[in-house]
């Protein structure tokens, strides 16, 4: 019997990086997953990959910057698997690294909608379905670095600082329900999240270089995957409102 046996989660950004390590680790521990990602293709192919864990996958296609797909989203847990117990918000995209005075409108909008919207629509649908089944939850935010350092633009490192202050206000205002949510700052990790930036402004990207160089190698998806697994598990319960830092160290410089 696995750390999550008899649970149901949602995902999302799980066809590939950190997503689709959760997805993964959740489901040999036993957790029911709706992986939520663009590419149904490569959520079908990590769906068939898991096929004799302990959890079962369910594929979702749809885009977490709109408001119904997050809201289908669990209404699809709740179909299938008959509850809703962790949502995990993992889907992000980069910006360009531009200052707060280059900033486009396109990018602003871009990363505001996947970063910052998607979660505020999902933590509210996932907060009222745990109400509405009367059950504890348990939400993990996946945000970054950013929220703290000034590691890549003014767009970003606003957008995880959102995630940030969701994640802390919704512990506070649903611990009487027993609704737990915390964030896990991400470092570097070696994912696809690069191929959303684009071209950088380089005379921003210039100006980083001092930063970005105190960063460690690159870490490993599984290792968020793990820090989420542990939030996520009941072995957390009286954990809620926290940052957990996974990043090689990066917050101490």
């Amino acid at each position: 019997m696995g750390r999550l046996t008899g649970k149901t989660a949602v995902v999302t950004g799980a066809s590939s990086g950190m997503g689709k390590e959760i997805v993964k680790l959740f489901a040999q521990e036993g957790a029911n997953v709706i992986a939520v990602a663009r590419r149904l293709e490569r959520l079908q192919e990590l769906a068939d990959s898991l096929a004799d864990a302990e959890g079962k996958v369910v594929p979702f296609q749809g885009d977490i910057s709109s408001k119904e797909v997050n809201e289908a989203m669990i209404d699809k847990a709740v179909e299938c698997f008959g509850k809703l117990d962790i949502l995990v918000n993992n889907a992000g995209i980069m910006d360009d690294m531009a200052a707060v005075g280059d900033f486009s409108d396109d990018k602003l909008q871009s990363v505001f909608n996947v970063n910052v919207f998607g979660p505020f629509y999902a933590t509210r649908k996932a907060v009222n379905t745990f109400k509405a089944q009367g059950t504890k939850g348990s939400i993990v935010h996946i945000a970054s670095e950013g929220a703290y350092k000034t590691c890549a633009g003014a767009v970003y490192c606003a957008s995880k600082s959102a995630v940030v202050t969701l994640s802390r206000n919704t512990a506070y205002m649903y611990k009487a329900e027993g609704i737990r949510s915390n964030a896990i700052i991400a470092g570097g990790f070696a994912t696809e999240i690069s191929t959303s930036m684009g071209m950088p402004n380089m005379e921003a990207y210039g100006k980083l270089k001092a930063n970005l160089a105190t960063a460690p190698a690159p870490g490993n998806p599984i290792e968020i995957a793990r820090a989420v697994l542990f939030l996520a598990s009941d072995e957390a319960e009286y954990v809620s409102g926290a940052e957990l830092a996974v990043d090689g160290g990066w917050c101490a410089a």
